[in-house]
């Protein structure tokens, strides 16, 4: 289920839409404000599905996201994870195309909603903003590319390795110090490292018997970075 809630709601644009606000005038800001909207999403919800037209560029503000796309026999592969305060949903827009992914809320995750019309009538009157979107779609493209060639030629252990390490880098770690700070259930580390849950399940088990890592259901804590960027740089 979805609910919407109007802008006017006192959305601290200024600091949720921070990259994006620094180089809109002062005029274009307000017609941010005044079109843009805040979404919340319940766990496991749907944002756009693939097929679906674009209508709004979107902005993480709280939670996760993952895009996916569904493969052969039903197995998905999650393509990225999106953190506050990520943009996403408007390359498709920008190709004229529809959504070739899905996406959908990890958790439960509240997203700001920018009509890409409006996003196209700002990149029109400002050059910074036509910049920041080629950065960003640069920017993922390499990570795209990096990712296809890891996928493809590392093994299950340097695929799962690099997994953690990604979800490492990208959320964080709780108040322990070792502990992701996202819980995964097994499938979907699988479709994030490209194999079977019950690859996933026989790796990650060898991964605590080596002390690498250590489990409480979907609790992971890594006891060994080094060993783990070793696996992962060795493949």
């Amino acid at each position: 289920m979805v609910t919407r809630q109007q802008h006017k709601e006192e959305i601290d644009f200024s600091s949720s839409l921070a990259e994006v606000w620094r180089v809109l005038t002062e005029k274009e800001r307000e017609v941010l404000r005044s079109k843009a909207s805040i979404q919340n999403f319940k766990r496991n919800s749907l944002i756009y599905c693939q097929g679906d037209e674009p209508t709004d560029m979107m902005c993480l503000l709280k939670g996760k996201v993952k895009i996916y796309k569904d493969g052969i026999g039903g197995r998905s592969q999650i393509i990225r994870m999106i953190k506050p305060v990520q943009y996403f949903g408007y390359r498709a827009h920008f190709a004229h195309e529809n959504y070739l992914t899905n996406a959908s809320a990890f958790e439960a995750s509240t997203i700001c909603m920018i009509p890409l019309a409006v996003v196209n009538d700002l990149i029109y009157g400002n050059p910074d903003l036509a910049m920041f979107f080629i950065r960003q779609l640069s920017t993922d493209l390499g990570i795209a590319d990096e990712r296809t060639v890891n996928l493809t030629q590392k093994h299950i252990r340097g695929r799962l390795a690099e997994s953690l390490l990604f979800l490492k880098d990208s959320y964080g770690l709780e108040e322990d110090g070792a502990t992701l700070s996202i819980y995964l259930a097994r499938e979907d580390l699988a479709q994030l490292s490209n194999m079977t849950t019950s690859n996933a399940i026989r790796t990650l088990s060898t991964f605590v018997a080596e002390h690498v890592i250590a489990m409480d259901g979907r609790k992971i804590k890594i006891i060994d970075v080094d060993r783990l960027k070793k696996i992962s740089r060795l493949g």
